[in-house]
């Protein structure tokens, strides 16, 4: 029968006295018996040992402090949001914060079986007599109780919290719920637990630590705010509560008197800790927060929950530094952001990452500009060349057109037109037109399957969307994707994540290039006598050791970037605005480039004795040959060494055989190498009279230009008035748009001092 129908029945009894206080008392006992089944039935449920997960500390790759991973969560109290760290595991109970815990927090843990009778009714008496500060009589098992299911405080919850600790300790024993504790107790900060109390404050394992490093720590839990160990007052607080512990533990035969005075010592001499703050680049721990979420930053081992993050907080701040001042020398041409990356070469290995130059900078300050799509100009031209080497459309020994015929409207930055060039010239030169006509041989598709399969971009779109205009920044990418496609390049054409940490999971790399194209790309990126005319020499583009970069400007100066990496690192540099706005004439080669210089020579601050490398590795199986200057007269005045596959030396020197030698014919210069096969040009002849049809359509007042047959098959130049105007091969017609007035036509082969006589005619 229940309580209550006991309690109805008694109430409708006519009987009284001695027979109703009977029933009325066996109503208080079924009550009771009630009761005690409920908070049973509910302090065994809430006796599981649960613990919250285990956040992380992230080290740079020297030890020191980047910045802690918490769960996010809501105070119970307050429902305001907070963040929660540590909850370390322990493989086993430390014994000295053991000890000092116990000495301080339950005294005859062992002895009671979750509740201390003893101390209960102490503290009750205390609290009767006393009108100073309550005393409590919470046992290690019950404060495990309270911090597992935090609830309002009242006397109701006290008593449940004293039934829940008796089902914990009957439950799991005395070892596992003080391991418990010592897992979940509050250490100050927003942090619990004694493993990670022990990285964040002293730096060491917790079993490391000394007599009076664990006493201070035992003495936190009770007022972690109180006495927080990071400041003067707060750590006055911990220690007075430490040699408390101290002279219990010598009492009880745990320390001896030697041990004991150490103890003392240290705590006297103790200093309010370091507060670990995070980095001054709040995007990088932003990073490491996404990349723990993702699983792509780990822990080193489940009971040493530590990130190694491959970052050098120590470069990270240089770089940070010259970031801020080059971006204060650009702000007056409109520059309001800055983002900087520097990978070490051969690991991928992230040593600085800078997303902005100031997280609270108003300026769009909070955006991450390493991960945000912009325009990267001229940056993937290398890839362009690299793919067109790569399926055999291109050789060293080629010419390509920088002229307006045939542009497809592209133009070059600089407005200008440098003619027929080599590949090394064209790449280094960072020209748009043999760049853009390029894209267009090898194919739209191929180059944006291409770049895709570099990471640059994961669109789906067709690549008839940006045409042509992707060699030229139509198509955005962030800067991580091009530190990470450079980085292919610079590895011998080795595809591989970057790591941010030493123990993440990382995909094994994946070629994308032959080792051979990789660094044919390489050697033109890193010549400074291939990018004249249009940088000259001795500029931001040029080191005192071997460097590769290339620059990029965006439409209207929106985005100034900068690619270069020598043999140990390799850096990026962007430089904008937050809001895409234009700046001012701010090309990568005038800023972005100037910062990624003065962060490179920071790098590489050479040590005494110590020889740089003046150059990169050359393509296997390729032999080194000088080549005549794509633009230069006949005589061959200067020369570009270029890496070419032996038959094609052979052939180059078949051109070349033997000394140049000149004659003059109606004032027109003639030349060829002995043995080589004159070149005659057939059409026009000499000394002309043409006259244009005024009534025919411009396209058809055409004039052709041809050789007479020789039997070669080399590549022509043809100059009008001194100017290049196309690169043919010597058997292929070429048509001129006719113009008004005197000319003078020749011909010449592209990379040997051999020219023909010179045709003089007249249009009219």
């Amino acid at each position: 029968m229940t309580a209550g129908a006991t309690l109805r029945r008694c109430a409708t009894s006519p009987a009284r006295g001695r027979g109703f206080a009977s029933c009325i008392f066996v109503v208080l006992i079924a009550a009771l018996i009630a009761f005690a089944g409920w908070i049973s039935q509910e302090a065994l449920s809430r006796a599981d040992l649960i613990s919250p997960r285990a956040s992380a500390i992230v080290y740079d790759r020297n030890g020191a402090f980047l910045t802690q991973i918490g769960d996010k969560s809501f105070d119970p109290k307050t429902r305001s949001p907070r963040v929660d760290y540590g909850y370390w595991p322990l493989p086993a109970i430390p014994q000295k914060i053991a000890r000092a815990t116990l000495a301080l927090e339950d005294r005859r843990f062992f002895s009671h079986s979750g509740v201390d009778i003893t101390a209960l009714v102490r503290a009750a008496w205390r609290n009767l007599t006393s009108r100073g500060r309550r005393e409590g009589a919470s046992t290690i098992a019950m404060q495990v109780a309270r911090m597992q299911t935090e609830r309002p405080r009242s006397f109701g919850e006290k008593m449940m919290q004293a039934a829940t600790a008796l089902a914990i300790v009957a439950r799991h024993g005395h070892e596992a719920t003080l391991a418990h504790y010592l897992r979940l107790a509050p250490y100050g900060l927003n942090g619990h637990g004694v493993a990670y109390a022990a990285r964040l404050y002293f730096d060491r394992p917790v079993d490391d630590l000394s007599w009076a490093q664990a006493a201070l720590l035992a003495a936190i839990p009770q007022s972690p705010g109180r006495m927080n160990i990071a400041r003067e007052s707060g750590l006055a607080l911990a220690t007075a509560r430490a040699r408390h512990a101290i002279a219990r533990l010598e009492a009880e035969g745990a320390l001896d008197a030697a041990q004991a005075a150490l103890a003392r010592a240290e705590l006297d001499h103790m200093r309010p800790l370091d507060a670990k703050h995070r980095p001054e680049t709040l995007h990088l721990a932003l990073r490491y927060e996404a990349l723990a979420r993702e699983g792509l930053a780990r822990p080193a081992a489940d009971d040493d929950r530590r990130i190694n993050a491959t970052i050098d907080m120590e470069i990270e701040r240089d770089v940070l530094h010259l970031a801020r001042r080059y971006l204060a020398n650009f702000r007056s041409r409109g520059a309001r952001q800055v983002a900087v990356m520097v990978v070490e070469r051969g690991t991928n290995a992230v040593i600085a990452d800078v997303g902005s130059s100031d997280y609270s900078d108003p300026q769009a300050g909070a955006f991450d500009f390493t991960r945000v799509r912009r325009s990267p100009g001229s940056t993937l031209k290398p890839f362009i060349y690299a793919l067109a080497f790569e399926r055999g459309v291109l050789k060293t020994t080629d010419l390509v057109n920088d002229i307006p015929e045939g542009a497809s409207g592209v133009s070059n930055a600089d407005g200008l037109y440098l003619g027929p060039l080599t590949p090394r010239q064209a790449l280094a030169n960072s020209r748009n037109v043999p760049a853009t006509n390029l894209l267009r041989r090898v194919g739209l598709e191929a180059n944006f399957n291409f770049l895709r399969d570099l990471g640059l971009h994961d669109l789906e779109t067709p690549a008839e969307s940006f045409g042509i205009s992707m060699a030229i920044g139509a198509l955005p990418t962030r800067l991580e994707d091009v530190m990470r496609a450079y980085a292919a390049l610079a590895d011998d054409g080795l595809l591989r994540e970057l790591a941010f940490t030493r123990d993440g999971p990382r995909r094994p790399p994946r070629r994308v290039l032959s080792v051979d194209s990789a660094r044919l790309v390489a050697s033109m990126l890193a010549d400074p006598q291939a990018r004249l005319p249009s940088f000259p020499r001795y500029g931001p583009l040029e080191y005192p050791f071997a460097v590769a970069v290339k620059t990029g400007t965006s439409q209207a100066y929106r985005d100034a970037w900068t690619i270069a990496f020598s043999h140990k690192f390799i850096v990026g540099v962007w430089i904008g605005r937050g809001d895409a706005g234009a700046m001012r004439a701010m090309t990568g080669v005038s800023s972005a480039a100037r910062l990624a210089h003065a962060v490179l020579a920071k790098l590489h601050d050479s040590k005494p004795g110590e020889i740089a490398p003046e150059t990169f590795a050359p393509p296997p199986g390729r032999i080194a040959i000088d080549l005549c200057r794509a633009g230069d007269e006949g005589d061959c005045a200067q020369t570009l060494r270029e890496w070419v596959k032996p038959a094609e030396a052979r052939e180059a020197q078949d051109l070349r055989a033997g000394p140049a030698q000149r004659s003059s014919a109606d004032d027109a210069s003639y030349s060829h190498a002995d043995g080589a096969t004159p070149l005659v040009i057939a059409t026009p002849e000499h000394n002309t009279h043409i006259w244009r049809n005024p009534e025919q359509p411009e396209r058809l007042n055409r004039l052709a230009l041809k050789l007479a047959p020789s039997g070669a098959d080399s590549q022509i130049v043809w100059t009008i008035d001194g100017e290049p105007f196309a690169t043919a091969q010597a058997n292929e017609t070429v048509f001129w748009p006719m113009t008004p007035g005197r000319h003078r036509i020749q011909a010449r082969l592209a990379l040997a001092p051999v020219a023909s006589r010179a045709v003089r005619i007249v249009i009219e």
